[in-house]
């Protein structure tokens, strides 16, 4: 049995990541975001195409740099991939990607491609065909090629594909976008079984707030490269508190037949290569006040200075 970590399975702190292009400004996809995940905790990453989460997964994983800040898996820190041939905090993070056919490996079967996450586990006796199992599919699909399957299946394969290699921290970045509806309930509510069946942390990316709401413990909102709001997904859901979220959840389809349709967030994602000063959503903020304009909120779980000025009553 594997002991959890004292502290946070991860936890990020501050980071900063830059894309830096000869000859353009550099790009600041993440601006300082701190983020957090238990064992056994699903915390749902939810915001707007652009807005930085899937540079911040992948920062996690190691794939990219940090300009500077703090990532740590299991009280380890993690280094972008290639400074370290075995990084003890990578070993235990296992990703998801959002297109289920170009993360596997056409040429292979997918027997043989489970399996290399099992010899990552150290593990020599599990048939790749149990996890197969574990994640809905046929025994048999596990001599078939990728291109023998629909999405939604090459999806349960990606993740049985992670879950081999033992992860203590499993992400999924946008991993049920590519699907059609009726296979990304299900892809979702599979990644958090799954997940807290073995004990590891999920974070889960999407812009899809509806499925976040079903599998999430907590959720993060994130703009522009910040985190915005953090907060158990049962309270942000009844009482978001910054106008980013309240935004994005009146933009949510409401199928109940009333034919009321969702509002529109106002505005445009600013350029990250030359965000506002001050409050980087108050060009869209329908709330906007002087201090917005000024200076740029970074405090508790809701960076808004409504809630500097007029704190909540549970505060």
């Amino acid at each position: 049995m594997t002991v959890p970590p004292t502290g946070p399975l991860l936890s990020v702190e501050d980071l900063v990541v830059e894309h830096r292009t000869p000859g353009r400004p550099v790009v600041r996809a993440v601006a300082g975001a701190s983020l957090r995940v238990a064992a056994g905790e699903v915390v749902g990453l939810v915001g707007e195409s652009g807005c930085g989460k899937s540079t911040l997964a992948r920062a996690v994983c190691g794939l990219h740099g940090a300009a500077s800040g703090r990532i740590l898996v299991g009280g380890h820190p993690v280094r972008p991939l290639g400074l370290r041939r075995r990084d003890p905090a990578l070993t235990g993070v296992q990703m998801v990607f959002q297109d289920p056919y170009s993360s596997l490996n056409p040429r292979r079967r997918v027997g043989a491609q489970i399996a290399d996450g099992l010899r990552t586990a150290g593990d020599t006796t599990t048939d790749p065909a149990d996890l197969l199992e574990r994640v809905g599919l046929p025994r048999a699909f596990a001599s078939r090629h990728p291109h023998e399957f629909s999405g939604g299946q090459r999806q349960r394969i990606a993740v049985a594909r992670a879950l081999a290699a033992r992860p203590s921290l499993l992400i999924g970045d946008e991993p049920i976008s590519a699907l059609d509806a009726s296979a990304q309930a299900q892809v979702a509510r599979l990644m958090r079984d799954l997940a807290v069946e073995s004990g590891a942390g999920l974070l889960f990316i999407s812009h899809d707030l509806s499925v976040v709401r079903l599998i999430a413990d907590r959720i993060a909102v994130m703009y522009l490269g910040k985190i915005v709001e953090t907060g158990p997904t049962a309270e942000v859901w009844a009482d978001p508190r910054h106008p980013y979220t309240r935004g994005l959840l009146a933009a949510i389809p409401s199928p109940d037949g009333a034919g009321v349709l969702p509002a529109e967030l106002p505005g445009d994602v600013p350029d990250p290569a030359d965000p506002p000063a001050g409050c980087r959503f108050h060009p869209r903020c329908p709330l906007v006040m002087d201090a917005c304009r000024e200076r740029e909120p970074d405090f508790g779980p809701v960076a808004c200075w409504l809630h500097e000025v007029e704190p909540s009553p549970s505060s």
